[in-house]
């Protein structure tokens, strides 16, 4: 797929490292005059700046603080924690949470929650995720995106006045997909997708990427948020990606399967 130049680009082209994470989150940015050694602190630990802490609420940042220091107590040093980043080969999640079948929603505000019974079991295929199929009609077959049951259903629902993804329009829609082509190709040059904490935008840990479950024997629930960008690393068949730690089923710790999930291959190269 080729892209032209667009709004933030580079002179080469390149989207910036925002354009790659794929979220739609609010961000704020540090508008206050501040010390140099103020700065750099905020920097690295966004979510004390003052400005953020609608967002840390919104978020949950102060429950989750305390899901972690809970799960030190319960589990020792090595426990999950909220937001934290995992590393997992796209080609190793094959399903989806089904929150239907699971009867409760776990979201990003549930990160690092340590949920045992048989949510875990609640799963669907995720090759029958409209976005995967979708996403494969346009990337390996060659079609345009107005031919694919996604674009065509976002269409429909833009037209009956609904904001799918944030699209409020026809052009809304041409233009997100537009985009997307964009970040395909800028993932392909790049051979990886970024952390979160490599976007200027950086909040906390891995909070905004692909929220994976952890089942109890290891399998990876792909839950909501990011499925775009699942879906390229999956073609593209990327040997990894970050992701956000979602909900994890305590026998998955007993058998010690998060450990290996906190090291990037990436880490050491060079």
């Amino acid at each position: 797929m080729k892209g032209g130049m667009t709004a933030g680009a580079d002179m080469s082209g390149a989207l910036p490292p925002s354009a790659l994470a794929g979220s739609s989150d609010c961000h704020i940015s540090f508008a206050l005059p501040l010390r140099t050694g103020d700065m750099m602190a905020f920097a690295d630990y966004p979510t004390l700046h003052p400005l953020n802490w609608a967002r840390d609420i919104e978020a949950h940042v102060p429950q989750k603080a305390l899901r972690d220091w809970w799960n030190r107590v319960r589990f020792g040093p090595d426990a999950p924690l909220s937001d934290e980043c995992i590393y997992v080969r796209p080609k190793d999640v094959h399903f989806g949470y089904d929150r239907t079948q699971g009867k409760r929603r776990l979201r990003r505000q549930e990160s690092g929650l340590i949920v045992n019974g048989d949510w875990d079991l609640s799963r669907f295929p995720l090759d029958e995720h409209l976005k995967l199929v979708s996403s494969r009609m346009r990337y390996v077959e060659g079609l345009p995106w107005d031919r694919t049951p996604l674009f065509q259903g976002m269409m429909r629902d833009v037209s009956k006045g609904h904001t799918p993804d944030g699209c409020a329009s026809p052009a809304d829609v041409i233009a997100r997909y537009e985009t997307l082509d964009r970040v395909f190709d800028e993932v392909q040059r790049r051979g990886r997708l970024l952390t979160r904490a490599e976007m200027p935008e950086y909040f906390r840990r891995e909070h905004g990427g692909i929220l994976i479950h952890l089942g109890r024997d290891g399998t990876f629930l792909r839950a909501s948020g990011g499925m775009h960008r699942f879906a390229i690393a999956r073609i593209l068949d990327l040997p990894e990606i970050p992701a956000q730690l979602g909900v994890v089923h305590p026998q998955a710790l007993h058998l010690n399967l998060l450990a290996p999930l906190r090291r990037s291959i990436h880490q050491g190269a060079g």
